[in-house]
């Protein structure tokens, strides 16, 4: 099962006071290293942007009131995101907009089965701090210095790189060791399968021509 890296920007904090989703990023990855699939939307609110929602993410009700709605891209969204693990950081936080969006559409709500809220696997591992995602990117290392506004797509990319270092696992391109690990729903490893890279032996062709190679270096150097 393939993850999914998934944030969205709103008009504020809640959907009972009419606030409603103007960002949606979502990154695919495959044990963590990224597919070079990405769903990115932005969104027309159908509302105003309020001031200290415009100053977070830079969206203004200008900029939005001729981008698509969310019922325009509710089908491609939920086709893209389908059998797959999602990580949220706050978790309840995105899915209470995104449910809400589906519901206004009379389309099924997103279950929490594949969902893991990174945001909960911080607080078991460091309890008692700040689990902001710029906290944890401070915590871990991780350039902040493109993060001048909230924008979801970017937010996505930081919080895979969080979500490796919270898992103590390497950058999956990194990884060379005969075994890869793949993550269960509650944020605990568990080693699936073997992964080693294929060994390719050289010809005796290729050795002869290596030796021959190494003898014309060596008299050069040395005679």
């Amino acid at each position: 099962m393939n993850e999914i890296f998934l944030d969205t920007e709103t008009t504020g904090l809640s959907v009972n006071n009419r606030d409603r989703i103007v960002e949606i990023a979502c990154i695919e990855t495959n044990e963590f290293l990224p597919t070079k699939k990405v769903f990115h939307k932005v969104i027309n609110p159908q509302r105003d942007v309020p001031e200290v929602a415009f100053k977070i993410h830079g969206f203004s009700t200008e900029f939005l009131k001729n981008k698509v709605t969310f019922d325009k891209i509710a089908d491609e969204f939920l086709d893209f995101i389908k059998n797959k693990k999602i990580i949220i950081h706050n978790a309840s936080f995105d899915l209470s907009f995104l449910n809400h969006e589906l519901k206004l559409i009379r389309k099924n709500e997103i279950k929490k089965d594949n969902i893991i809220d990174s945001l909960e696997v911080a607080r078991n591992k460091f309890p008692g701090t700040s689990n902001s995602l710029d906290a944890l990117c401070r915590r871990f290392n991780i350039d902040l210095s493109r993060r001048q506004k909230h924008n979801a797509l970017l937010d996505c990319e930081l919080l895979r790189e969080v979500y490796i270092n919270l898992l103590d696992i390497k950058e999956p391109k990194l990884i060379f060791s005969n075994e890869i690990q793949k993550i269960n729903s509650t944020g605990h490893s568990n080693i699936k399968k073997n992964y080693c890279k294929k060994i390719v032996e050289p010809t005796e062709e290729e050795l002869e021509l290596h030796k021959n190679f190494l003898k014309k270096e060596f008299k050069k150097n040395y005679y």
